[in-house]
């Protein structure tokens, strides 16, 4: 990480210098941007909206605190990603458990009563990510977010005790001086007890499946309910069960487990198949007893015992599959799910379980709101600084209703399969051939937004084949020229808020005429250069764009300054050359290779959000400027 380029710095250099509008410790009357609860989505959306100093975001969530115990504990790899952007992959993944392989048991064919290991898979066959998948409790990666905001330029900190009511939303524009969201929050803080009114320009609903948010609007949930009841439980206990520090999926006469080792090294989790609920059952099922369910789980296991100590955390839930019939106040849907048009520009936003609700057993409800709220924070930070038309705005109920109806899909299938018996199965091993067919979506890589205003097409794909438009950017170690040091190019991407434009050199040695040559002065200079059109007067060089360069020559075979002045952005009051910014290939493991990069080189346009926007030809930057044009207006 860099620092010292304001000043120098002993202390803490994840803290930045504060900057930005004041803020009021209360809760004040007006603001940019409420968001109502303090889940995954809402925390990332924040996390991200903190970096936006000039943009008045405040969080509000009814708990007097910080979640305790969190319910979600399965962190995919793409969110591992997403850690990394916001500063604290390496420590949430030294606390966490790692899972590197799963075990699958089921029936003993000779003894049925029994259950028997069939298959151990490894839990990442393809090397699809280098990071890894991890189990950590919920509310650790709450905690880390909340740190990331505490030491942004805004200082931003959760607003705890206070109870969304409800909204309304008037019509007219939405200025920087508009306020056209009306929102009734309820102080919850005992001898407090209050409501008031406060106005935003915007507001995120994150506030679960129960949404208040998503009711005020009119938005309702549609899909299966639920039919199927398990319990779960965080324990410790004496157990003669081989794979207790192993996750598995165990299947037997008795019915079926799914079982996670928790971080820490003694705890775990048992989803535990309390068999199908009846049509008159008004929700008793969640009455079951702790004894119930851990004789149940006792049966499941057999020939084996577990004898449960303590129980940290336990509950009842039944499957239900759901999905918001809009991400926004504005969409109007069509009958396939598509966003047909938009009546006005949207103001209320929903995210995480408020837009979609599942089994937690595939590990994708705390992922897939992560991202949520990651996609919808950077937009918001954009439109609200005025860096964006609000037409940005819409492109997020188009690319989150369909990653989060493929989820449903997915989870629909995946939690049939764990809850169907054995010898219903026509294939024992479908569980474990599901598993690994489904590896790269469960990851969370699957997700592939259609082109719009943020989102090329993919004429010039072929540059860079192994950067799929609409994709994440999939990272690959380079050579940092000015260090010689060996590093993941895409781990420098933090969540900033800024575009990342990675620009792939052609055949020429540095400091010889090139393309690249030519790109970089018509970047630096040129009227029509988004650098020159969209960066404030007064700001860093590299304000809103991280511009790289990856050379094919080794790093020995030319100077660091032979690259072009664009790859050296002037920052902080010193206006200190930023020398990070101008890469190389390695010889033993070339990007350009390895991700299919065309020796004449490419220019790859990420979004702050770390998906790939656009692939373009180093000698087309007519395109490049029209594509900034429309996304920034």
């Amino acid at each position: 990480m860099q620092f010292h380029h304001h000043g120098y710095v002993s202390e803490e250099p994840k803290r930045l210098p504060a900057s930005g509008i004041d803020r009021p410790d209360d809760l004040p009357d007006e603001m940019d941007v409420l968001i109502v609860g303090t889940g995954p989505a809402g925390m990332t959306a924040a996390a991200q909206l903190s970096m936006f100093p000039e943009v008045h975001t405040r969080i509000v969530e009814r708990r007097p605190s910080r979640l305790e115990i969190g319910q979600a504990d399965g962190i995919q790899s793409r969110s591992v990603e997403t850690f990394e952007a916001f500063g604290f992959a390496n420590e949430i993944m030294d606390e966490a458990f790692h899972l590197t392989e799963m075990s699958f048991w089921n029936p003993d064919p000779d003894a049925p009563e029994n259950i028997v290991r069939t298959a151990r898979p490894v839990d990442d066959e393809h090397g699809i990510s280098e990071f890894p998948h991890l189990i950590v409790n919920q509310a650790r990666v709450l905690d880390y977010f909340a740190r990331y905001m505490e030491h942004s330029p805004s200082r931003m900190t959760p607003d705890y005790g206070w109870e969304f009511v409800g909204l309304t939303v008037s019509d007219g524009p939405c200025g920087p001086d508009d306020y056209p969201v009306s929102v009734e929050l309820r102080r919850t803080v005992p001898g407090e007890e209050h409501t008031r009114t406060v106005r935003a320009r915007y507001v995120v609903g994150c506030d679960g499946a129960r949404s208040g948010v998503r009711e005020s609007i009119g938005r309702t949930l549609s899909g299966k309910q639920a039919n199927h009841a398990w319990g779960v439980m965080d324990v410790v206990a004496d157990t003669d069960f081989p794979d207790i520090r192993t996750k598995c999926a165990i299947h037997s006469k008795a019915g079926s487990i799914l079982h996670i080792p928790r971080e820490g090294g003694y705890l775990f989790r048992m989803y535990v198949d309390l068999g199908e609920v009846a049509d008159d059952d008004n929700h008793e099922v969640r009455n079951t007893p702790i004894d119930v369910i851990i004789a149940k789980a006792n049966e499941i296991v057999h020939p084996y015992h577990v004898t449960v100590k303590d129980v940290a955390w336990h509950s009842i839930y039944e499957v239900g599959h759901r999905l918001v019939d809009g991400f926004d106040d504005a969409v109007v849907v069509a009958d396939d799910g598509s966003a047909a048009s938009w009546d006005t520009a949207p103001r209320v936003f929903l995210a995480g379980d408020a837009c979609h609700t599942h089994s937690a057993k595939a590990g994708q409800g705390m992922n897939v709101s992560i991202q949520d709220g990651f996609n919808i924070g950077w937009k918001l930070g954009h439109v609200a600084s005025g860096l964006a038309p609000e037409e940005l705005l819409r492109t997020y109920h188009s690319e989150r209703y369909p990653a989060a109806s493929n989820l449903i899909d997915f989870d629909r299938e995946w939690s049939t399969l764990m809850a169907t018996p054995p010898k219903e199965l026509e294939d024992p091993h479908a569980v474990e051939k599901y598993y690994l067919a489904a590896e790269e979506f469960a990851a969370g890589f699957m997700t592939d937004y259609d082109e719009s205003m943020i989102t090329a097409d993919d004429r010039h794909q072929g540059l860079a084949s192994g950067f799929p438009v609409g994709r994440r950017f999939k990272s690959h170690p380079a050579m940092r020229r000015c260090d010689a040091n060996r590093r993941h190019i895409g781990h420098q991407h933090s969540a900033d808020g800024r575009w990342r434009i990675y620009v792939f050199a052609d055949s020429p040695a540095p400091g010889e005429e090139s393309m690249l040559g030519v790109w970089a002065d018509w970047m630096q200079n040129s009227p029509e250069s988004p650098v020159r059109r969209r960066t404030p007067d007064g700001r860093d060089d590299d304000t809103l764009f991280d511009i790289k360069v990856i050379y094919q020559q080794n790093h020995h075979d030319f100077e660091l300054f032979d690259a072009p002045e664009v790859f050296f952005p002037r920052v902080g009051p010193f206006h200190l050359q930023n020398w990070e910014n101008v890469w190389s290939a390695l010889g033993d493991d070339d990007i350009f290779e390895a991700r299919g990069v065309s020796r004449d080189g490419a220019v790859v346009v990420v979004r702050p959000d770390q998906y790939v926007s656009a692939v373009l030809p180093l000698d087309d930057t007519r395109a490049l400027g029209e594509y900034f044009a429309r996304v920034m207006g």
